[in-house]
């Protein structure tokens, strides 16, 4: 797959080698800010860097009080600048926000910073609500093949450009930027397999269409200049710590922001409550067994099993991690959990 060079995966005899990556939304506790979050998230990604883990992707998301990524393209050249070797990107650019000349200026600009680092996964949600969404692209006119179409531009702007070509990416053209789609959905993984881009599952928030939609794609699956075959990255919520009550608690925060946002009053990343799950309602614990299916939350070795049976059930070449832990430090050491349980580079 073009990407660059990578670190080891996960090297358990007991399953085929996956990679593990890392999703960051630069989560904003309680009592802290924006900056704090990001100063954060570069120290998270220079830790996933020496851990082996392959990519450290952020998310474009707007009007999020506990959210500090919504910049996307300028935290990745913030959190670039803090590495060295581990791949930085998008996971992912909401392409209907943006001008897909906009999006290649500004990844051709990251990419000549970092070359051979960068990659930009793609997607079509607004990554907000109705009203925010309007303020940022002033219109909310839906066109079913608007989104395949800025793929497809966007796609040549980091071409070389052709003889006639009035328009070019500058930074951009000719750097062939790596694109993937993201999705929860087969509208996604059609597009991803016609168009022979790796494809990426939001499995960690909406998974109900995971499996027919890791079945499309490959079954549909056409080579491009880009990929020869089938990449498949799958999301997944890891809370390790070292015991399993320890780990719950943890997991607490990001449960009490998943129903602040589901009854829509997003808000900061509240701090942990023990026994949170026996505070709620029958509906309040179905949403949130329905949301986070696709989770492991506990021990070293109950998380390494977690992620390994994940890992097998998809048959993913990638999975990547993600878990809002209220405290920096405990977020830390949940990623060197797993990557001591899965990664050659701490093994």
């Amino acid at each position: 797959m073009t990407g660059g060079a990578g670190h080891p995966g996960i090297v358990s005899d007991s399953m085929t080698m996956a990679e593990l990556s890392i999703l960051d939304l630069s989560p904003i506790p309680e009592g802290s800010d924006a900056a704090a979050a990001l100063r954060n998230s570069v120290d998270l990604a220079r830790h996933a860097e020496r851990w082996g883990y392959r990519r450290y992707w952020v998310a474009e998301h707007h009007n999020m009080p506990g959210i500090a990524s919504a910049a996307t393209s300028i935290v990745i050249g913030h959190i670039a600048a803090g590495t060295s070797t581990i791949r930085v990107g998008a996971g992912g650019i909401m392409l209907p926000n943006h001008a897909p000349l906009v999006i290649a200026e500004q990844f051709g600009t990251l990419a000549t910073l970092y070359p051979g680092r960068i990659d930009l996964a793609l997607g079509r949600a607004p990554g907000t609500d109705q009203q925010t969404a309007h303020a940022l692209r002033r219109t909310l006119a839906e066109d079913v093949n608007a989104f395949p179409r800025d793929v497809v531009e966007l796609q040549q702007y980091f071409r070389n450009p052709g003889e006639n070509q009035r328009v070019c990416a500058v930074p951009g053209a000719g750097l062939e930027v790596p694109l993937w789609i993201l999705g929860s959905s087969l509208f996604g993984a059609q597009l991803a397999a016609a168009m022979g881009l790796p494809y990426g599952f939001a499995s960690h928030f909406a998974p109900a269409a995971l499996m027919p939609a890791i079945e499309t794609y490959r079954s549909q699956f056409t080579p491009s200049a880009q990929l020869a075959k089938p990449h498949v990255m799958v999301g997944f919520n890891v809370f390790a710590a070292e015991t399993e009550e320890e780990a719950r608690v943890l997991r607490s925060s990001a449960q009490q922001a998943l129903l602040c946002l589901r009854r829509g009053m997003p808000s900061k990343l509240p701090p942990p409550v023990q026994d949170f799950e026996a505070s709620l309602s029958s509906l309040d614990l179905e949403l949130l067994d329905q949301a986070q299916a696709c989770s492991v939350v506990g021990t070293p070795g109950m998380v390494r099993d977690g992620i390994e049976a994940f890992a097998r059930k998809t048959g993913a070449d990638e999975v990547i991690l993600t878990g809002h832990i209220y405290d920096h430090r405990a977020r830390l050491r949940s990623y060197e959990l797993v990557a001591e349980q899965l990664l050659a580079a701490v093994a």
